[in-house]
């Protein structure tokens, strides 16, 4: 083959690639915390179980364990040894906390992400609760992830559990409008993890994620063009990604509870009670119609940890709890910078009081950093900003401004830290 004729086959294999349809993959692993949960602990399988509450202790079960079979070495037994009656049971707590996820076999109770564990004992008393594992979720989820990216590498992570991904290039992508791809990376997962997940291919990715939700547990869910009216204009408004609450109530006062008297409604009318964007959107939306590209990476804003308590604390008549919480969240923002390669250049602090009132106050500092008691010194002057004659039911510690380590600005110097003001020292 002469230039010519490569230059003009590449040209026709171009023009190929770009005029195939667009598919778009939107993947969402299936209640993933509690799936994991259910591979820790597959005793439990087939049972309501609900994730939530305070975080892991390792030996939180061992007394109870050791008061049944108390020659047992229960220390070094597999957790699948433990008995189901040792679990603790929703009906038991008493607290604020609230559901991080739930198994569908609680779901099927009316418990769900978010709602109050006081008020989903209500519903499923007998539930499992089981605490939270952050750290055991992020390893499964890198690994999900890169099992994704090994066969279709242009993916957008959209957090721990989902993602989307550009099937319309990709090897088998067109095949069966994505099926095919879809099956082969729902199978590796599985095999990889023992975990399942749920997949909607569509035109874009609006109608990507409404499609993962239609087949769940382990489904898959392909949709075009010819598919808006008949499986997605039946849906409610809220199934759109990007319509609230507030949102939906005003739709419902207008007379419109479905997608398909959405897609009807007369723009100008949308945009009258919505503005101009927003009322645009909503219309265009509902007619199934988004042009927004697969975003493979994107630099994070800020980082922050916070954490709600199980009662309102005090500053003064509670300062030796709180003070160990404020340097933990100041370490666990530090451990989420040198993880990711940032250093920050902004501190903030959030705090949410017992009447529910959220204040934030923010700090530019002069040397991009990521050392905890850094962090915890210029977040402790924060505080002094704040009122602390109140409970709290919130706290919370940010970083902003990021940077990646080595970038220009990143590091201007170092600033010895004196030892009254190292991560011991009391912030309330």
């Amino acid at each position: 083959m002469n230039s010519v004729e490569f230059s003009n086959h590449a040209e026709n294999r171009d023009h190929q690639a770009v005029s195939l349809p667009r598919r778009i993959a939107h993947l969402d692993m299936d209640a993933f915390y509690a799936s994991v949960e259910l591979l820790r602990y597959p005793q439990l399988k087939g049972l309501p179980v609900v994730i939530g509450g305070s975080r892991r202790r390792e030996d939180m079960y061992l007394e109870r364990l050791r008061q049944i079979d108390p020659d047992k070495d229960w220390q070094n037994a597999p957790l699948s040894d433990i008995p189901v009656e040792v679990f603790p049971r929703l009906k038991d707590y008493a607290g604020r906390g609230v559901i991080t996820t739930a198994t569908y076999a609680a779901r099927q109770f009316g418990v769900g992400s978010a709602m109050g564990l006081m008020k989903a004992a209500l519903l499923c008393p007998q539930a499992v609760l089981l605490p939270v594992d952050f750290e055991e979720y992020r390893k499964y989820s890198k690994q999900f992830k890169s099992i994704i990216t090994d066969i279709a590498p242009v993916m957008q992570d959209r957090g721990v559990d989902e993602v989307y991904v550009d099937f319309t290039n990709t090897p088998g992508g067109q095949r069966e409008g994505g099926r095919v791809l879809a099956r082969l990376i729902q199978k590796s997962i599985f095999q990889a993890t023992q975990l399942t997940c749920s997949i909607g291919v569509a035109p874009n990715k609006l109608l990507s994620k409404m499609a993962s939700e239609l087949n769940k547990p382990n489904g898959i869910c392909i949709l075009s063009e010819e598919d808006l009216q008949t499986k997605i204009w039946p849906l409610a408004c809220r199934k759109i990604n990007g319509i609230g609450p507030k949102t939906d109530e005003k739709l419902k006062s207008l007379g419109i509870t479905l997608i398909g008297q959405l897609a009807l409604y007369d723009p100008n009318e949308l945009i009258t009670h919505f503005g101009q964007n927003y009322g645009r959107w909503l219309f265009e939306a509902a007619n199934g119609r988004d042009d927004s590209p697969i975003t493979t990476y994107s630099e994070p804003v800020s980082l922050s940890r916070e954490t709600t308590f199980e009662r309102d604390l005090h500053p003064a008549s509670d300062k030796d709890r709180l003070t160990p919480i404020f340097t933990r969240l100041c370490e666990q923002v530090s451990n989420d910078l040198k993880r990711k390669g940032y250093l920050g250049k902004t501190v903030g602090i959030k705090m949410k009081y017992d009447n529910f009132k959220t204040v934030t106050r923010d700090q530019k500092i002069d040397i991009a950093t990521d050392d905890p008691k850094e962090i915890r010194r210029y977040a402790g002057e924060l505080l002094k900003r704040v009122d602390l004659t109140k409970k709290i039911r919130l706290l919370g510690v940010r970083m902003g401004s990021l940077v990646k380590v080595g970038e220009w600005g990143a590091e201007q110097g170092s600033r010895e830290t004196r030892p009254e003001e190292g991560l011991n020292q009391e912030l309330f």
